[in-house]
């Protein structure tokens, strides 16, 4: 009990610390870089309107708490499809394998899936021949240790990179965990701290010029070569504590409801809500609402459902669906399918 609360202090001390640079009546939208970070991953998971942080009971907890991983007996794998806004897609693979009194183990990999674009200038406005391509992707190693029966606690250091066209940007973050089984039947009580890691900034040819140091002059070199100057930008870090609970479960049915309170570097505060509903531990229908409280969203309601059939007594296979409105931006769909060995 002693260690819970020496790692509960550090984590809550760690949020405080950084949450002393959040300036709460000013939204800070659009001041950081790779904000594909902030896109929701896990079918599961968006369909309860992103309110996961105390569920984390499956692969994609990787990427919500990483602490949940320690709850998972045996493998698990899941592969999630993004159709995100503006005909973006994203590819989310996880996985997380048990090592038993070792703790457990999962890495991840999030790519973007943006199809080329043509090169375009002021003398050449139709395309000069050439095209560019957009790319944001991240791994991650996670590690989590079930420190009791009810505590967990979990890190997820990653690599971060964006290329666009001759320029590409990298950083290095970790995500932290912690999940706790309270004395409360069905309760759960969670934190995490997401993205804390070091600057981004663009470097490369593209920002490579032909500089005239002097251009009301002449005979000087109008020709010298110059890197133009870029600017590091902050990671979207995000603080979630949440809770979920479990009113009842049994072979038949079972419920689960959730919510989280964020408190993002690039937003203001927020809070996520979502149920999951199921029958036989085989069919769920899921619903939830997102960004309570938030000024100016396009978020607000998510439906879902997923079904999992299980093969040899210990081999089930999980599909996952979910459907988010984004208002005047539509919508963007998710469909993961799992395994669990």
């Amino acid at each position: 009990m002693k260690r819970i609360n020496i790692i509960l202090f550090i984590i809550i001390a760690a949020s405080t610390i950084t949450a002393q640079n959040f300036v709460s009546n000013v939204s800070k939208r659009g001041t950081t870089a790779a904000p594909f970070l902030n896109i929701s991953q896990g079918a599961r998971a968006s369909a309860m309107g992103s309110a996961f942080v105390a569920v984390a009971d499956d692969p994609s907890a990787i990427f919500w708490n990483p602490a949940g991983i320690a709850k998972i007996p045996g493998g698990s794998a899941v592969f999630d499809h993004t159709k995100w806004i503006a005909d973006i897609n994203y590819n989310f693979l996880d996985a997380s394998y048990n090592l038993g009194n070792y703790g457990s183990i999962g890495v991840s990999f999030l790519s973007s899936a943006i199809e080329d674009m043509p090169v375009r200038t002021i003398e050449s406005p139709e395309g000069t021949g050439e095209t560019f391509g957009v790319t944001d992707a991240v791994f991650s190693v996670a590690y989590a240790l079930n420190l009791t029966d009810n505590f967990s606690i979990g890190f997820n250091p990653k690599f971060v990179m964006q290329k666009i066209w001759r320029t590409s940007a990298t950083a290095f973050a970790i995500d932290m965990g912690v999940l706790y089984r309270t004395p409360f039947d069905g309760i759960i009580l969670a934190m995490s701290i997401s993205n804390f890691g070091t600057k981004m900034k663009l470097d490369g040819n593209s920002a490579l010029v032909l500089y005239d140091p002097d251009a009301n002059s002449t005979g000087n070199n109008g020709q010298i070569p110059a890197y133009l100057q870029t600017d590091e930008w902050e990671l979207p870090l995000n603080f979630r504590v949440g809770l979920s609970y479990q009113p009842f479960k049994n072979d038949l049915h079972q419920l689960t409801i959730a919510a989280d309170a964020l408190h993002p570097s690039n937003d203001y505060e927020s809070v996520n809500v979502g149920a999951e509903y199921g029958f036989r531990d085989s069919f769920f229908l899921r619903g939830g609402y997102k960004s309570v409280f938030l000024v100016d969203t396009e978020e607000s309601f998510t439906l879902g459902a997923g079904i999992k059939q299980t093969f040899f007594g210990n081999v089930a296979i999980k599909i996952d669906y979910s459907y988010v409105d984004f208002g005047r931006l539509k919508d963007y769909q998710k469909i993961t399918v799992g395994v669990d060995f």
